[in-house]
């Protein structure tokens, strides 16, 4: 019989052995990289609005990888999240053939998950397809690359980190942080099945908790549906929007005195089934009267134009702020709290599929078909986030024929694609439109990563709030039905590894609202989706094999581009780049804000990535400098502006508002920058700094 002592010694050398948290089911690798992009004269992504360019930095944007590995390391996948509006097929093919030859194969495009958190806040022009390049003047290299290599290199961290750890799963109710901004269309659902729910949008988070062998925190993913359109469509400041802010709060708090992007604890904010979800939680109501909007169309006075929405803040800075800080909040509650421990097998499915001609089974005896893609006529009048012109409204089922004499120079609509995408009265022919090249994807990928009872559900768009419920719940029960744990979770990430645009109920379609509108495969995209998805279910119930799916189209190798380059810098008369315009003044205290300016150059010449076109530093004993915040902290703001095109002058604004709690001493502000020759073209990098000044 073994004694209290010996007991004890077995106890001890059993938890230092396998660690306090017991017996590592995965390995775990986290890593971050930054994916910014030009900070200038680039259309953002996400409004399509022509007159939105960047024009500075108030937070940088990054990837954040996950790798999860089984404890025999024979099967791994990969989950990526990303700050940025969407993933495009382009930058998930150029991210795999990266991978694939950095590691002979290990990832490629079958088992890495690339997912947008969906700001509205980033530079655009990184797709392929002609549609989603128009306001952006075509395609631009220069937002692509710094994205593909971004993501491939929070990757390759995320691969060296790599350790023995556990995961846990946690979900809980987060309320106050969205709203319905298409209520209308919901409400046309089986009241049977909006009986089953409590809110028209999904409340759930769910948070995904790593940690290493000892217990010691590795990393978190949290899905919540939410649109990160807090920062309007007046913003030209680079910013990972509300998602961005609640991961650079979580990483503060788990990385203590690490700047963002540097720390080991990484935190991503991971979009779901977002579709028809606003964070803008005052609602839409008339910028001219404050009056509420009209509910069906989403007018005031019949234009769209005047009907937005805001809130919950004064502005969109406030309104980001709050959003994302409960995000965190909650999501550290829930990290917090995580204690059930996911077990099993680490597998994957992934297959493109034609969602352009897609036979489904509507019942026992019916059935239809999806479409080639289509844009509908309440595309045009935008959302109450960010409304359209030209006096579209929502929820237009008819077509005008000024509107469609327009249309039909483009492409007019064969009779079958009319009929096939009724009710929706197409504005946009995009299926059949080829020149100079495809306009929107018929063939996307579908894919499901699974960890243990968990299964991350990979949608190549932005289902509505019902649309995720009703693919979650198939999802599940065929899972049950093909043998898999009956107590398996479901997530849907959203905007992964290419853009379809929306996915909306049948029910929804027919109310015609902009995200119906933008379910471009017709009335019975979600149907064909979901037996998609429950096929990539049983294979991975069955341990069978599925064939890679159709071919993407070929694409020229050179795509259009009508962005003009940055052909020089030059600085005034008798100044250097990097002068200082205006010097901070000697003494601030907490709560106030610096503001100062320099002679600068096209920030285009370098995006900067993985370091800042500024820095706020503070005086050490010894007298050295130390970096206290970047470009990248919430706190700073740098603005470019092009004060003479003729003679290519440009100035930077830096700002910082100095926290509540900032300790007092002496501080500079330094700008780092390149310059183009004009003759040459050569690069030429340049510092300036600041005189110092005092937190007192």
């Amino acid at each position: 019989m073994v004694d209290r002592v010996s007991a004890w010694k077995i106890i001890f050398l059993f938890y230092l052995v396998t660690g306090c948290y017991g017996v590592a089911n995965y390995y775990i690798g986290t890593g971050i990289a930054d994916v910014t992009g030009p900070a200038a004269e680039v259309n953002m992504m996400g409004y399509a609005n022509p007159s939105q360019k960047s024009h500075g930095i108030h937070m940088r944007l990054y990837s954040r990888a996950f790798i999860i590995a089984d404890a025999a390391k024979t099967s791994r996948v990969v989950f990526v999240n990303v700050d940025a509006c969407m993933i495009s097929d382009i930058m998930k093919k150029k991210v795999a053939n990266k991978l694939k030859t950095l590691y002979n194969g290990l990832y490629d495009e079958t088992n890495v998950c690339v997912s947008g958190t969906h700001t509205h806040s980033g530079p655009g022009g990184y797709h392929r397809y002609v549609l989603f390049d128009v306001t952006s003047l075509g395609f631009v290299e220069e937002s692509l690359d710094p994205l593909v290599d971004g993501i491939v290199k929070s990757i390759q961290n995320a691969h060296n980190n790599m350790v023995a750890g556990n995961i846990y799963i946690n979900t809980g109710v987060l309320l106050n942080s969205n709203i319905n901004r298409s209520p209308t269309a919901y409400l046309n659902n089986p009241p049977g099945e909006k009986a089953k729910y409590n809110y028209n949008v999904d409340k759930d988070m769910t948070v995904l908790k790593f940690v290493d062998g000892n217990g010691q925190p590795l990393g978190m993913i949290s899905w919540f549906a939410v649109h990160c359109t807090s920062m309007n469509n007046t913003n030209g400041y680079i910013s990972g929007d509300n998602k961005g802010y609640a991961a650079q709060l979580f990483e503060r708090e788990m990385n203590p005195g690490s700047l963002p992007g540097e720390g080991k604890f990484i935190a991503a904010f991971a979009q779901s089934n977002e579709g028809d979800v606003s964070p803008n939680t005052k609602g839409a109501h008339c910028i001219d009267t404050g009056k509420p909007c009209d509910v069906s169309t989403s007018t005031c006075n019949g234009k769209p134009e005047l009907c937005v929405a805001s809130g919950p803040g004064k502005d969109m800075y406030e309104s980001t702020k709050i959003i994302g800080k409960k995000q965190y909040e909650k999501a550290k509650e829930l990290f917090d709290g995580a204690n059930t421990l996911l077990t099993g097998p680490v597998d994957y499915r992934h297959q493109f599929v034609d969602m352009s001609n897609q036979k489904v089974q509507i019942d026992a005896t019916h059935y239809a078909t999806t479409c080639p893609p289509a844009m509908g006529y309440s595309f045009a009048a935008g959302t109450t986030d960010g409304p359209g012109s030209f006096d579209f409204t929502q929820g237009t089922t008819t077509g005008n024929p000024f509107w469609n004499f327009v249309r039909n120079i483009l492409s007019k609509p064969s009779r079958a694609q009319i009929q096939c995408q009724h009710p929706k009265p197409i504005l946009l022919n995009t299926g059949e439109m080829s020149f100079p090249y495809p306009w929107q994807p018929s063939v996307v990928p579908t894919q499901i990563l699974r960890i243990g009872e968990l299964m991350i559900l990979a949608v190549p768009g932005e289902f509505s709030t019902m649309s995720g419920r009703r693919l979650r719940n198939a999802v599940t029960e065929i899972a049950t039905q093909q043998g898999l744990p009956s107590n398996t979770k479901t997530v849907v990430a959203g905007l992964s590894n290419s853009y379809a645009d929306y996915v909306v109920t049948y029910e929804e379609y027919q109310i015609q609202r902009y995200e119906g509108a933008s379910t471009i495969y017709g009335p019975h995209t979600l149907l064909a989706f979901i037996q998609k998805f429950k096929g990539l279910t049983t294979a991975m119930a069955q341990g069978s094999t599925l064939s890679s799916g159709p071919s993407t189209p070929n694409f020229p190798s050179k795509l259009i581009s009508f962005l003009t380059p940055v052909l020089h810098d030059s600085p005034p008369l008798f100044r250097s780049f990097g002068d200082v315009i205006k010097q901070p003044k000697s003494k601030y205290i907490q709560g106030d804000v610096v503001k100062v300016s320099f002679i600068s150059a096209n920030p285009r010449n370098n995006v900067m990535s993985g370091k800042s076109f500024l820095t706020v530093e503070k005086k050490q004993s010894d007298g050295s400098w130390k970096t206290v915040f970047t470009d990248a902290d919430w706190e700073t703001s740098y603005y470019w502006k092009r004060t003479s095109t003729i003679l290519a002058l440009s100035v930077s604004e830096i700002s910082w508002k100095i926290p509540d709690q900032q300790p007092k001493g002496t501080y500079r502000i330094r700008h780092f920058g390149t310059a183009k020759k004009m003759i040459t073209g050569s690069l030429k990098s340049f510092v300036g700094s600041t005189k110092s000044f005092q937190v007192v």
